[in-house]
């Protein structure tokens, strides 16, 4: 989305001012206030734009959607193992068909463990069951690439395979198991880093090590 992404302050500025304006649309009732409300909100899409190559329509849709008290999204994310150590990876048809954990936002009306079962089946078509929460992290403070308009933390779980064969979804091409040491180049960054598959690997070695957390 960027086009230069240090240090990112616009971009942080961005989303605080895209907050305020949505929880100030989503308590106030006073005509005079719900403009100057949408004006920051507007605010907050020029500036989006103007360091980035989104389009200013699309990004002025967007922030008029999210209704209510701003909140951090979430996005969950499955490390699934079987028992020869090797872990589940998906080839998503966006994003350049790049290779990821399977995984994607969390529903409403579900738990955090029955969105990332619900995921695994969709995106590579096999069941598990949950072992642990192995890490919540704060996207922002990690690199990944590009940059999102809204706050999100990602839950990373360690799954256990249960049955079925892997296959690909409607939003995936291909589904299969990596060892370590074979885990594809072309990852797709804006979903999980190789810093981060290695640690699903360490917690899978050892079950007895604490959640990480930013």
């Amino acid at each position: 989305m960027t086009r230069d992404d240090a240090p990112l302050r616009w971009l942080t500025w961005a989303r605080q001012l895209q907050a305020i304006a949505q929880t100030g649309l989503a308590f106030s009732r006073d005509v005079y206030d719900r403009e100057r409300y949408e004006a920051i909100r507007a605010l907050a899409a020029q500036i989006m734009t103007e360091h980035s190559d989104a389009d200013l329509r699309h990004v002025e849709g967007l922030f008029a959607g999210q209704v209510g008290y701003a909140t951090p999204k979430v996005d969950v994310r499955a490390a699934v193992f079987r028992d020869d150590g090797r872990i589940l990876l998906v080839r998503e048809t966006a994003d350049g068909g790049r290779w990821t954990l399977p995984g994607g936002w969390a529903d409403v009306n579900q738990s955090p463990r029955e969105s990332v079962v619900r995921e695994v089946r969709e995106e590579a078509g096999v069941e598990v069951s949950v072992r642990k929460l192995a890490a919540v992290y704060d996207r922002e403070r990690h690199p990944h690439r590009p940059p999102y308009p809204f706050h999100i933390y990602k839950l990373f779980f360690v799954c256990d395979l249960i049955g079925g064969d892997p296959r690909p979804g409607v939003e995936t091409s291909e589904a299969a198991f990596f060892a370590d040491r074979d885990v594809p180049a072309d990852l797709s960054l804006s979903r999980v880093l190789p810093q981060q598959i290695s640690r699903m690997f360490e917690h899978a070695a050892a079950p007895d090590l604490p959640t990480d957390f930013d």
